[in-house]
């Protein structure tokens, strides 16, 4: 059921205070930045198309006007490829332009949060449950009805309850 006639891109342009997104895969590799990512596995620099994408400007903007996007990975070590990707060439490109970053390392404990899907929420009302193949291609989005707002507030609340801050995690574990 769609409660919102916004696409997800939309949301992500006119949100009002806060971006929330839970990320639960160890590969998107095929959902964008497949250049980047194919030169990071190759060590090759960063091309200059990753280094300055538009979602780049789109946080510069929001965090620039004063709202917040914020994010929590669930993940295990050892980290895939792509996750090796993705901490150390996109969240600390996107780090630069104040995006925050969390970590819920489920190595060592149990995740709070199994049940949960990726999803980004906005403004802690409107829910957009994300939807991936098996290959980590993006498939989609589907906004949530209201009913259940509740059960996705507590996947947020979980997840910031027992995550780390990047920074400090990747000086424990990155590379």
């Amino acid at each position: 059921m769609t409660t919102s006639s916004k696409s997800l891109g939309a949301w992500l342009e006119d949100f009002e205070q806060e971006a929330f997104r839970l990320e639960t895969l160890d590969d998107y590799s095929k959902s964008g930045g497949v250049e980047a990512y194919e030169a990071f596995l190759a060590g090759e620099p960063q091309p200059e198309s990753y280094r300055t994408a538009g979602w780049i400007t789109t946080v510069e903007n929001a965090v620039r006007s004063g709202k917040r996007i914020y994010r929590v990975h669930v993940l295990a070590r050892p980290l895939t490829d792509y996750l090796r990707f993705e901490l150390s060439w996109g969240y600390r490109r996107n780090m630069a332009v104040g995006e925050e970053f969390y970590i819920l390392d489920t190595t060592v404990q149990e995740n709070p949060i199994a049940e949960a899907p990726d999803f980004w929420m906005f403004d802690e009302r409107n829910v957009g449950a994300m939807r991936y193949t098996q290959d980590g291609r993006y498939s989609g989005s589907e906004f949530l009805g209201s009913d259940q707002l509740p059960a996705y507030l507590t996947f947020r609340d979980k997840a910031m309850e027992h995550a780390v801050p990047f920074t400090e995690w990747w000086a424990k574990y990155g590379e």
